[in-house]
């Protein structure tokens, strides 16, 4: 195992795509000799070490290069059980020396020219333009800021180049009227409701179009998931084009797992201009959790934090990644997941942090049984002046049986159900009332949800999973029906085929 980290190395170095000259070959092989034992090195040719408590993010089985996932945990990571998050240990280490605050720097993806080369080569050619006396006198000042100025005056402009140029700020929406019914509302400051509609399997769309219809009324967007569990289902783009048809407004999912970069930007083009304005970016599931036969595990072209800054540019600054200008840029509401319970709250704030600068204006966050603990949360959030920048829908999910919630709290990522609540969904189910029970339950979490309107939280977002028609009922229950709600008409019932 490499010395300097906590993982173990599980995947070799990545070769170069490009026959390099004698000279740059020779420090390669000196880079990889020692960065190897060392750090568990993987010669990305795009070192971050500086920014991450020098421990490799290419450890990291998804490739991530800005964060946890929502999977992170202090135990393991979910894609592979035998090794520890190395995200998780990244952000222990940083906060132990007081470089937390590093890690908000939106990171680059790889530029795949510089893969399996060194880095050294660059780091010496930034030291020669900034002039070696200044470098010198610069590192050996007293003056701790000095030190600091002279330290990022060298490796800034190496790992953040002039096509990314990312930084640790926050960055405005550069538009003043909203994109979307769904940011109009909440910059009302209404209580929001969002649900989602699980696309369908096949290319029959009647049943995904009648829930549609039957939601529609109840909320103020419909989203649609993104190949969730890594499993192929009819994609998200299409659906919420569907949706739009139907008048309903739609939440398109994108997550990072399927998307390179270019494949981002064309895809955001064209849904907008089929008329989708909220586009939530995600990591998405591991292809760990996909049926056999599995594809590619471990890189990710872009993370959910790079997609966030990708199209928040292309939005308000009307560039392409590679920065091409773009006459008529599109127009959205940008939306990213948030985890309450994943991991160390104050870890978790962190990352959520860091998505609001990189262009994230909502949060829809993972399943919450525990509304009290996810205080703790939104504290840490508050902590950081997170809150007043972003709008928070509260994930909701109503059980419908005791294995479920067992499944819920053993199995999926950063989500916590409490012990009361799975003695609760297990008695209901010995009595065989488990998914009135579920709903109830949903109900409950509701009302402590709505009670911390507006310190922080600005609505909820229903996750049916599979189960669409409760989402009338529990909105209706919860007193939570959109202004000027009228009652739809009773569905016309079609005979059954003979």
């Amino acid at each position: 195992m490499p010395i300097f980290t906590p993982g173990r190395r599980w995947q070799p170095p990545y070769m170069p795509f490009k026959r390099e000259k004698f000279g740059p070959r020779l420090l390669a092989s000196v880079e990889k000799a020692v960065k190897g034992p060392l750090f568990g090195c993987r010669m990305c040719g795009n070192c971050l070490l500086q920014e991450t408590a020098f421990i490799c993010s290419m450890e990291c089985p998804k490739g991530i290069r800005n964060g946890p996932c929502g999977g992170s945990t202090p135990e393991h990571c979910y894609v592979d059980e035998t090794r520890p998050c190395m995200w998780y240990k990244i952000y222990e280490r940083a906060f132990k020396m007081g470089r937390q605050e590093m890690l908000l720097e939106v990171l680059p993806p790889l530029d795949w020219d510089k893969v399996g080369t060194e880095t050294w080569g660059d780091v010496a050619r930034q030291v020669k333009k900034v002039g070696m006396k200044n470098v010198t006198s610069g590192l050996l000042a007293r003056d701790p800021v000095t030190r600091t100025a002279t330290w990022d005056s060298i490796f800034r402009p190496v790992r953040q180049t002039e096509w990314w140029q990312g930084d640790s700020e926050y960055h405005a929406p550069k538009y003043s009227e909203p994109a979307s019914k769904l940011e109009e509302q909440l910059k009302a400051g209404e209580f929001v409701v969002t649900a989602e509609v699980a696309p369908p399997l096949t290319v029959s769309i009647n049943k995904l179009c009648s829930n549609v219809e039957m939601v529609k009324p109840y909320v103020t967007a419909i989203n649609f998931t993104d190949n969730p569990s890594a499993s192929s289902r009819m994609s998200s783009w299409a659906c919420s084009t569907l949706a739009t048809q139907h008048g309903a407004e739609a939440v398109m999912q994108i997550a990072a797992r399927d998307r390179t970069r270019i494949g981002l930007q064309s895809e955001a083009l064209g849904a907008n201009a089929l008329g989708v304005r909220n586009i939530l970016c995600l990591s998405g599931d591991s292809m760990r959790l996909a049926p056999t036969p599995r594809g590619r595990m471990d890189v990710v072209d872009v993370d959910a934090v790079q997609m966030l800054w990708i199209l928040r540019r292309m939005r308000d600054e009307g560039k392409y990644m590679d920065g091409r200008a773009i006459k008529f840029p599109p127009k959205y509401f940008l939306g990213a997941a948030a985890a309450p319970f994943a991991s160390d709250p104050r870890f978790q704030a962190l990352r959520e942090h860091k998505k609001v600068n990189a262009g994230a204006q909502f949060f829809q966050t993972n399943l919450v049984y525990d509304p009290d603990g996810m205080e703790i949360w939104l504290n840490e959030l508050a902590k950081r002046d997170v809150l007043n920048k972003v709008y928070i829908l509260i994930g909701i999910t109503p059980l419908k049986s005791f294995k479920i919630a067992k499944y819920m709290d053993d199995e999926v990522p950063g989500v916590f159900v409490p012990e009361k609540l799975l003695k609760r969904m297990e008695a209901a189910e010995a009595a065989g009332n488990a998914q009135e029970e579920g709903v109830q339950i949903a109900l409950e979490i509701i009302e402590k949800i709505k009670a911390r309107f507006g310190q922080g939280v600005h609505g909820i977002h229903i996750m049916a999973v599979g189960w669409e028609e409760i989402v009338p009922r529990i909105v209706r229950d919860a007193g939570l029906l959109p202004k000027g709600f009228v009652e739809p008409a009773p569905a016309e019932k079609t005979a059954a085929p003979a």
